[in-house]
């Protein structure tokens, strides 16, 4: 029977050392790597929810919007009559009312002042209603 003795060698102890030093630095190297490549990925989704956000709140301030309006024209309606009334239409930030030649528009007059302008003709009579300082005003309130 032979038996073979070993003994630990300096030479092989450093490769040991070296190999394990190396081994440990790679997994650092990689959790570094990782940990940054996750960072990053977090702030995108960070930044689309933002996005999400805003848009969702522009909807919502829009739809809002809409819905004072939709309000303010019922009223005007309501003011003058429903069977008075032959068109209405917003253009360009002010509502615009079509009514018979003989409709009473004085409560209309009175609540809006001078943010109606009203053109009386021999076919019909016109009302055109600022939207924007109503707007502004009952979007404040809200």
């Amino acid at each position: 029977m032979i038996i073979a003795v070993k003994r630990a060698s300096k030479k092989r102890m450093i490769i040991k050392i070296i190999s394990i030093i190396a081994v440990i630095i790679m997994f650092i190297a990689y959790y570094f790597h990782l940990s940054e490549k996750f960072a990053k990925e977090e702030k995108q989704i960070e930044l689309t929810q933002i996005q999400n956000d805003k848009k969702l709140q522009e909807k919502r301030r829009k739809a809002k919007i809409e819905k004072i309006i939709y309000r303010e024209v019922e009223s005007a309606v309501d003011l003058i009559g429903q069977f008075n009334v032959r068109n209405v239409k917003i253009v360009s930030n002010k509502i615009l009312i079509v009514c018979d030649p003989n409709t009473n528009i004085d409560a209309l007059v009175v609540r809006y002042g001078t943010l109606a302008l009203v053109k009386r003709t021999i076919e019909d009579i016109k009302v055109a209603i600022d939207l924007k300082y109503i707007v502004e005003s009952k979007f404040n309130e809200e």
